[in-house]
This record gives C-alpha cells, sequence and structure tokens, in this order.
C-alpha cells in the first residue's frame, strides 16, 4: 500500500448513480430528499484496503429468502459487483473539534488514486436498511500503488456539474465562491473485465465503462468539510472514497448494478461469455488519467484483482 491507512471514508458523490440505484432499491423515492444537501457517506473498513494485485475473495453473508416468508440462509454472494471511485488521501490532518471550511478543503488533499469499492449487492440488499452497508462492503476494497499529488491535479481543476433547476443550493457550510469555479476535477477512469476464459484464449478485455469525476454532485473540498463539520477530526493517510463515478450515459456507468440494470441485461463477452455480476476467476481492472490541450497527460496507472471463490464451509457451517 502506498500509505497506512488509518481511516477509510465511502461518500455517494455520484447523483447519477445514486439515482440509478436507488431506482433498484426504493422504486417509489430512488434519491433521498437529504441527498442533495450534504455528501453522504458511511465509515468503511481500513484494514480491508489492499493494493492493486491482490486477489479479492467472495464474501459469504445472509442472503434475503426466495420470498418474503422464507428466512435468509448463509451462502457465498452471487452478486459480486465493482465500482469505479477515485479515492482521496489526507495528507495535512484536520484538529479534532475543529472543522474545515470548504475554501480549505483541497488544503488537506495530499492526492488522488483509483479505488475500487467491492460490493456484496445480495448481502448488501438484505442488510443496508435501517443503518447502512456493513458486511456486503467491509471485505476488500482495493487501490492503485501511485497517488498523484494534488499540484500534479491543479490544471485539470474546473467547476463542478451544473446543478439541475430547482436543486437547492448548498448550506452555508458547505458553500464557497472559489470551490465553485475550480473545486471540481476531471480524471477520466475506464473499467474493463476480462474472465479466466477470455485470458486463457489470449482474447482482450472487455471495456465496461468509461466514467469523469467531473460529473460528481459535490466536490473532493466538500466532502472533506462535511466530513468535519461535526468536528471529526481527519488524520494523515486517511482515504476517502468518492463513491461509485456513474455519469448520465450508459457507458458512463460505474458498477453492474447500473450496467445490468440489477441484473437484468447481462453484458455479453468476447467468446461467447455473459456477465450479469461477476465470477468467480473474473479480473476487474481499472485505469485512470487526466488530459487537457496544452498539458502534459497523467496516467495514474492501474487498480487490479482477480476474484477467488469464497472460504469453503464445512458440516458445522464453519468456514474452513
Amino acid at each position: 500500500l502506498p500509505m497506512r491507512v488509518g481511516g477509510f471514508t465511502d461518500f455517494f458523490a455520484s447523483v447519477h448513480h445514486a439515482t440509478n440505484a436507488g431506482r433498484l432499491f426504493r422504486p417509489d423515492q430512488p434519491l433521498l430528499p437529504n441527498y442533495k444537501y450534504m455528501p453522504i457517506a458511511y465509515n468503511g473498513r481500513a484494514n480491508s484496503v489492499r493494493v492493486s494485485g491482490e486477489p479479492v475473495r467472495r464474501p459469504l453473508g445472509q442472503l434475503r429468502g426466495a420470498t418474503p416468508a422464507d428466512p435468509p440462509r448463509f451462502a457465498p454472494s452471487a452478486r459480486l459487483d465493482h465500482e469505479v471511485e477515485l479515492g482521496f488521501v489526507v495528507g495535512p490532518a484536520s484538529r479534532a473539534g475543529e472543522p474545515v471550511p470548504v475554501a480549505q478543503g483541497w488544503q488537506h488533499v495530499f492526492g488522488c488514486c483509483l479505488l475500487n469499492d467491492w460490493s456484496a449487492r445480495d448481502i448488501q440488499a438484505w442488510e443496508y436498511q435501517p443503518l447502512g452497508p456493513f458486511l456486503a462492503k467491509s471485505f476488500a476494497t482495493s487501490i492503485s500503488p501511485w497517488i498523484v499529488t494534488a499540484e500534479a491535479l491543479a490544471p485539470f481543476r474546473m467547476p463542478p456539474a451544473a446543478r439541475p433547476e430547482g436543486d437547492p443550493a448548498p448550506l452555508p457550510h458547505l458553500s464557497d465562491a472559489d470551490d465553485q469555479r475550480q473545486g471540481a476535477v476531471s480524471i477520466r477512469i475506464a473499467a474493463s473485465l476480462r474472465t479466466r476464459r477470455m485470458r486463457e484464449r489470449d482474447l482482450p478485455a472487455r471495456r465496461l465503462s468509461l466514467s469523469d469525476t467531473a460529473s460528481l454532485y459535490w466536490t473532493p473540498a466538500q466532502m472533506v468539510a462535511h466530513h468535519t463539520s461535526n468536528g471529526c477530526g481527519l488524520d494523515t493517510g486517511d482515504l476517502l472514497g468518492s463513491g461509485t463515478v456513474s455519469g448520465p450515459t450508459p457507458d458512463a456507468l460505474g458498477c453492474l448494478l447500473e450496467i445490468t440494470q440489477g441484473g437484468a441485461q447481462p453484458v455479453e463477452l468476447p467468446g461467447g461469455e455473459s456477465r450479469h455480476f461477476l465470477a468467480d476467476g473474473d479480473e476487474l481492472v481499472l485505469s485512470g488519467w487526466c488530459e487537457r490541450p496544452g498539458h502534459a497527460r497523467i496516467g495514474f496507472g492501474e487498480c487490479r484483482a482477480v476474484v477467488l471463490p469464497a472460504a469453503g464451509l464445512g458440516a458445522d457451517g464453519e468456514a474452513a
């Protein structure tokens, strides 16, 4: 790992992802009222973060019964998913009890990396109410091994995506004029899938999506400001995830949950295979870069991992 991760917080900063995922989990109310007033997030598990190249084992967990009358069962997740994210690494720590203003938010960002917050959608669907994600997210988070500094990203800063007409303005503690002028950053992130059979047959990976962090609803400085607004301190080496980066078009959807519309429409792959969600042996690769006329192109390297089978279960139900 490029740093010792002290804390991991995963945000939900893409309004496109939030709406698409919400439509699948809550068709009657895809986007909850609080979403457009604050950057939604949850505290993840720091020791689940691993570097690109380390495999990820399919998690076991409680899965919803076939009907509402059926009890849940404990089994390997059948709906393992990836999430295209950008990671922000905290440099200078903040003081506990002292909120960081939006105007100073970027001063606490050392740099950025690629991040894949693996998700077990079937475990998530059963457990997430009323407190949100837990075991569906805490088993693995992969990051790229190189941190691109905030200084290097300066030429790629830009205004945040325009809020749709009728959306509320951010509350004063989440608002700053300079942040609205150049608080966002444009980083393109591609996700590609290569199955075991594709590797054996030397077939190229299938690109699943191409996202751009410029489309995020909340800026990095707003995330830092919100995170510390209650007096919570940030430590050097803390990792903040943007949440799944999805855009408004079908080719910019940052996870299989969205791409397959909850598993209803499979992704067709070279060699005749298809996927609703990830299978054992699949290799998921994120690659990222910044480019702008008149400036050097900056690459982020790769965030790569292969999915391993779940741990076996003995006759007594214990992991073998």
